[in-house]
């Protein structure tokens, strides 16, 4: 939306203060004749768009003084679903199955709000469609005498497609197809379409990977002309270091995960007299060879992100850069942006500069090394990397300074593995890991946040444009929820105090090794809102920094891209910005949805890998830890592998189970038994369904699971549930924590 249309939306805002005709909105504006094909068109765009809603007799009014509310469908697989309101202090809206109309999942749609219900929700009916989300639906075909279905694999798509006899491209039966929709539904019939394309057996892990960038909209193929300028390129030549920062002679070094291959960050600390350190952070320099506008920029922008599934990436630039040109590889001279830091023995940022530098890795490390190294003292290890130990443990110090001071000044550090997939050779998952997070990963973490620090700092501070990272205080209502929930733990609060970053950190200090501590983690984590890209600088409220950018990634992010750009402009002081810099709010709603769209793929994918997995363990039993608490049941985090699953509250028998929300527990009506979230919970695994990505499990008593192993190892003497050789795993990964 341009600077014109959000001054027309907020004059609109104020002058509908009832329902107006487009003659008598002209008029009350005073938009002259030779302005008014202009105004129309930009009024009714504002419709278009839900900002305002047209209504009968072409008159126009604003949807919240009409009991409309407009925003996305949220889908469910049982037929009904939820409104999420564009406006973010609105509450969902339930949406039943009946009042669906011809909307789908994903859709933008206008909804007027019917009835209250007794839980004090509000439920809507959908009355206009504003936008449609889905032109192809991505699904397994299923054969009938008149042509055929397609059930999609998005479960919140609760429609299926008809496919006539003569468009069905002889899909096999079960097979993964592509249909295009020529016929959204209505209420006399179910949508119809065609097959446009063909993609294959749906359990082929190759296929998966299709399906996913079908279902996703990822752009899996690089534009010709972008391909073109990319294999054009040539590595640094020695014209191209002239007028930069020389820092080849010095121990910079790359530390990444043990498969990764697109290098784009590198680090270097040294020991200053006083307690001083010198930190240099050295960033691939993308925006050398991705110009604005160019074919590559225009594909790195509609990608907006690199997607990492398992087993695969889905690059943001393509090879030829990310792995090849901008890649930090040891040992060859490449081009880069350094933020080099002076820091006091207090933590603080005394100095620094940010330069175009030229550097040459001494070595690509890993993860692994750098924390066997440190940690472990690995004698092997030591001596092959003699000449960088020093440095090693010098990194390991300055961290542990960087992040202790980060902390006091109210950082909040969630500190929870990711599950890892494991493949075997043929891409099927061998296993389910907990990733590894060692003193390694913490150095580059603390050295990458401090460098996006320093950058948004510098960028804030001459006035100049950028995209920013930042994350907003929570939702008061859900703090004064948290405030209740931890005070049953002993923590007071004052009538009116807030709970700052700095408090809560404080908080899960006070609870670190206890037993609540998960539980309170969770409870705080839910109480948080999603960070997104902003064209303004508004604070990072979990670092708890006032200025926040992405600058460490631009082979994998736009963002960071554009914060190149901008630090460019000012180092050589350009009178003129370039044409990016007007579209930075643009840039940054585009970015934080590709971010979304990237997050939701690569959840689905290690879910689907997961619901393989545990599709060979029905029947066996595990341990866990109560996850998450519903009213129709709990979900189990296991311990190993690292898989989630559902016991409903419909499969306990032994009492009536009651959901407290406030108390994130269910509980018996007469036994007073607690299922709290947090709670340790042993499950067996009774049933699995890939195409919903839902594993179901049962609770068992300790005296029941007694039994239940009695059983098994006489009926198999020898064998024991849940116990089984889990191979050396092979590991897919390097991807880094977003912040």
């Amino acid at each position: 939306m341009t600077i014109q249309d959000k001054n027309l939306k907020r004059s609109l805002k104020k002058l509908l203060t009832n329902p107006m005709s487009m003659r008598e909105i002209l008029r009350e504006l005073d938009v002259d004749k030779t302005g008014r094909t202009r105004m129309r068109r930009a009024i009714k765009a504002l419709a278009e768009s839900g900002a305002i809603v047209r209504i009968k007799g072409n008159r126009y009014g604003l949807p919240e003084k009409m009991n409309l509310v407009t925003g996305l469908v949220q889908g469910h697989r049982d037929g009904y679903g939820f409104l999420i309101p564009d406006d973010p202090k609105s509450d969902d809206l339930f949406l039943g199955a009946k009042n669906f109309d011809e909307a789908m999942h994903g859709d933008h749609v206008v909804c007027r709000v019917e009835a209250t219900r007794s839980d004090g929700r509000r439920e809507g009916k959908v009355i206009r469609i504003l936008e449609r989300a889905h032109e192809v639906v991505v699904g397994r075909f299923e054969k009938s005498r008149s042509g055929g279905y397609v059930t999609p694999f998005e479960s919140r798509m609760s429609q299926n497609l008809f496919i006539p006899a003569g468009d069905t491209k002889k899909a096999k039966d079960g097979a993964a197809v592509i249909a295009e929709i020529i016929e959204y539904p209505s209420r006399a019939h179910q949508p119809l379409g065609r097959i446009t394309k063909v993609l294959g057996d749906p359990g082929d892990p190759a296929v998966e990977i299709h399906i996913a960038t079908a279902r996703f909209h990822l752009r899996s193929e690089f534009s010709l002309p972008a391909l073109s300028k990319a294999r054009a390129l040539k590595s640094p030549q020695e014209k191209d270091c002239k007028g930069r920062l020389d820092l080849r002679d010095r121990p910079i070094v790359t530390i990444d995960g043990e498969t990764a291959k697109d290098f784009d960050d590198a680090v270097e600390v040294e020991k200053l007299a006083g307690g001083k350190w010198r930190l240099g952070v050295h960033i691939a320099d993308v925006s050398h060879y991705v110009r604005e506008g160019s074919p590559l920029d225009k594909e790195a922008y509609k990608r907006g992100v690199s997607v990492y599934l398992p087993g695969t990436v889905i690059p943001m630039l393509p090879f030829e850069l990310s792995n090849v040109i901008c890649s930090l590889n040891p040992e060859v001279d490449r081009l880069t942006m350094s933020c080099i830091m002076t820091i006091s023995k207090n933590g603080d940022v005394i100095d620094y500069k940010i330069r175009e530098s030229v550097i040459r890795s001494v070595e690509r490390m890993t993860y692994g090394d750098v924390a066997a190294i440190v940690d472990k003292e690995d004698s092997a290890l030591i001596a092959r990397y003699d000449g960088l130990v020093d440095s090693f443990r010098d990194m390991k110090t300055l961290a542990k300074l960087l992040q202790a001071k980060r902390r006091k000044n109210g950082a909040i550090d969630f500190d929870l593995p990711e599950p890892e997939v494991i493949l075997d050779i043929t891409g099927r998952p061998e296993n389910i890991i907990r990733a590894e997070r060692n003193v390694a990963h913490r150095i580059i973490e603390e050295f990458m946040l401090l460098a996006n620090r320093t950058v948004a700092e510098h960028i804030v501070d001459r006035g100049h444009s950028a995209v920013h990272r930042v994350h907003d205080k929570p939702d008061p209502l859900k703090i004064e929820a948290f405030k209740e929930f931890v005070s049953a733990f002993g923590f007071r609060f004052g009538k009116g105090d807030q709970v700052s970053s700095r408090k809560m950190q404080e908080i899960l200090a006070s609870v670190s090794g206890k037993p609540e501590e998960r539980l309170i983690t969770h409870v705080l984590l839910r109480s948080m809102k999603q960070a997104r890209y902003s064209s303004e600088s508004l604070g990072h409220f979990a670092l708890g920094f006032s200025h926040y950018a992405h600058f460490t990634s631009p082979i994998r992010r736009y963002p960071d891209l554009v914060v190149h750009r901008a630090l460019k402009e000012l180092i050589h002081k350009d009178k003129k910005p370039g044409a990016w810099s007007e579209k930075t709010t643009e840039i940054a709603e585009h970015c934080s949805i590709t971010e979304r769209t990237a997050e939701e793929a690569e959840r689905d994918m290690i879910k689907l890998k997961q619901t393989q997995y545990m599709a060979k363990r029905i029947g066996e039993e595990f341990d866990g830890i109560i996850s998450g608490v519903t009213n129709f049941g709990f979900f189990v985090e296991l311990r190993e592998p690292a898989v989630d699953g559902l016991v409903r509250v419909t499969t306990i028998h032994d009492d009536y189970y009651h959901y407290k929300e406030a108390e994130h527990a269910l509980v018996g009506e007469k036994t007073g038994k607690r299922f709290r979230l947090g709670d340790p919970a042993r499950i067996i695994v009774t049933n699995v369904s890939t195409e919903r990505r839902q594993i179901d499990f049962e609770w068992i008593d300790g005296e029941k699971s007694k039994r239940r192993r009695s059983s098994s190892l006489k009926r198999a003497p020898g064998k024991r549930r849940g116990k089984k050789p889990v191979n050396k795993p092979k590991r897919f990964g390097g991807k880094k924590r977003k912040r």
